[in-house]
């Protein structure tokens, strides 16, 4: 490992691993605050994880609550930003805030450096080791696609893959396809499948979701607004919500859900379904919802209810996991999920200077909860660090100066 491919000042930066949205921001409002900050990425570009996702993946929250603390994202993005449009952003928003990124950078371990007060930390890479005042972790929820140890997957006969592997509707066009997974993936990939030629869809469900109308991502807004209320009020203005807004799907074979919006968020991280056209395509019987899959046998796969499908295709919208787990050399910092114990400005008392952010999936918005936690983070960066002190926050999406292209 060549360790002087970095070069050590007198004040050695932050460094923050991802050059995802939440890492950026970080970095963002770091440099703001006068402190030096490298980034580290993995792949090639930065969003890569967002560049590799599905076609017509869509942001979850209008363009006015989905840009990043410092630039706007652009009118012509249309009201519901598409992937392109905001790996684009991503790229701009580097360029906009002059971040130094070291991309096709691996980060392999980040241990503390022990008798070193001012660079408490080291970062091995594949490019060398990075001595660091601080250490941000910005890889993401969605680091590592996850799929369930079904009885029989490996025997199955048929195509079996994540939804991070799926790009488009094309190639299941006069297939049957099971979609597993009853989220917002799951839940746009199934009514786009059903919408653009394949034979039949099904999708696998074990708890039926909380679905919400598209134009409830304004409940974003609310949920920023409500957080101090009890979570059994919110609940039951969701669940209200819901019904008032939300055919019933009972018949169709999705009940009504038995918990509400909120507390299945705090208890499993699990956001509501934004109704991207599945609705329709479940009461028209294009999508047929299932039981959940119990395992695999040939070409067949059995469901809870006894029920045995023979798709052509299994897509598997099963979820991501952080695997932190291999990168930290840190003691006592992640929960038994593999989750950090803490997030955001705070950390552990046996891991003093390290960071993270991008690992929850709040109501209020993930974006926004990136602009939240990069200006949290560089306070408390900013208050022991010996690089001065951070300015008073300014609005998000707030530039200053003359407006730029991007907010006009």
């Amino acid at each position: 490992m060549n360790h002087s491919a970095y070069v050590t000042t007198p004040f050695p930066p932050v460094a923050v691993i991802g050059a995802g949205p939440s890492g950026l921001a970080a970095a963002a409002i770091l440099r703001r605050a006068a402190v030096p900050v490298t980034v580290l990425e993995r792949a090639e570009r930065v969003g890569a994880s967002w560049a590799r996702r599905y076609d017509h993946l869509q942001l979850h929250t209008t363009r006015g609550s989905s840009h990043l603390p410092g630039l706007r994202l652009p009118r012509r993005c249309g009201a519901w930003v598409g992937r392109d449009d905001f790996v684009r952003y991503l790229e701009r928003y580097r360029a906009h805030h002059r971040l130094d990124v070291r991309l096709n950078t691996v980060v392999h371990r980040i241990e503390p450096h022990d008798g070193e007060h001012n660079a408490p930390w080291r970062v091995h890479t594949s490019g060398g080791t990075l001595t660091a005042c601080a250490v941000v972790v910005a890889t993401g929820r969605c680091h590592t696609p996850y799929m369930p140890q079904w009885p029989g997957r490996e025997g199955f006969s048929g195509a079996l893959l994540h939804a991070a592997d799926y790009r488009n509707p094309l190639p299941y066009q006069g297939r049957t396809v099971l979609v597993v997974g009853a989220g917002n993936s799951g839940t746009e990939i199934a009514a786009v499948l059903s919408e653009h030629g394949a034979r039949r869809v099904w999708l696998s469900l074990r708890t039926p979701p909380n679905i919400l109308p598209r134009s409830s991502s304004r409940g974003h807004v609310a949920g920023r607004l409500t957080e101090f209320l009890p979570t059994a009020w919110r609940d039951r203005s969701s669940l209200l919500t819901q019904r008032c807004a939300v055919p019933d799907l009972t018949s169709f074979g999705i009940p009504l859900p038995r918990s509400g919006a909120f507390s299945r968020n705090e208890a499993e991280g699990v956001n509501p379904v934004l109704d991207h056209g599945f609705v329709a395509a479940v009461r028209s019987r294009r999508v047929q919802p299932v039981a959940a899959v119990e395992g695999f046998d040939g070409s067949h796969v059995a469901l809870a209810d006894g029920t045995r499908l023979t798709p052509d295709v299994v897509i598997a919208a099963t979820g991501y996991r952080p695997q932190l787990g291999s990168l930290l050399a840190a003691p006592s910092v992640l929960n038994d999920a593999g989750y950090p114990l803490v997030r955001g400005p705070q950390t552990c008392a046996t891991a003093p200077h390290l960071y993270f952010t991008g690992f929850s999936n709040p109501l209020s918005g993930a974006l926004y909860q990136a602009g939240v936690e990069a200006r949290g983070i560089a306070r408390a960066v900013a208050r022991w660090a010996p690089y001065g002190s951070i300015p008073p926050p300014r609005r998000p999406g707030r530039t200053s100066g003359r407006k730029t292209d991007e907010t006009r």
